[in-house]
């Protein structure tokens, strides 16, 4: 894939996590996919990664990404920074939190991984 086709699946990454379509974004994942957050740990294949999104998502059903831009970062990877907003389900408590997500494809087109990590 090039450059602006990577980008762009990372664009429509977001923007179905946004629309919250999880049996979407879960397309997404090549089945032996890694997940790393500095937020959430760590899971290990489609699967893991399916159950911490859909507990995430239970947890934060208004969850919002606000992404300025995307950048290209060599090796079919494909970084940005968020900010992300939501509602505490269990308390009612407004959260926010920033950090810089980096999107790894493999040649299938698919996400191969995924690194989440706070701000420094």
């Amino acid at each position: 894939m090039t450059e602006t086709e990577l980008i762009e699946m990372a664009r429509a990454y977001v923007a179905l996590s946004n629309a919250h379509q999880l049996e979407l974004v879960l397309a997404l994942f090549a089945e032996d996919a890694t997940y790393y957050s500095a937020y959430v740990g760590s899971f290990d294949g489609k699967a893991a990664i399916a159950t911490m999104v859909e507990a995430f998502y239970h947890l934060y059903p208004d969850v919002y990404w606000q992404v300025q831009s995307y950048q290209y970062a060599g090796n079919d990877a494909v970084i940005f920074d968020f900010v992300r907003q939501a509602t505490d389900s269990e308390n009612g408590e407004f959260v926010e939190a920033a950090g810089r997500e980096v999107v790894i494809f493999a040649d299938t087109g698919l996400i191969s991984r995924v690194e989440v990590y706070r701000p420094e």
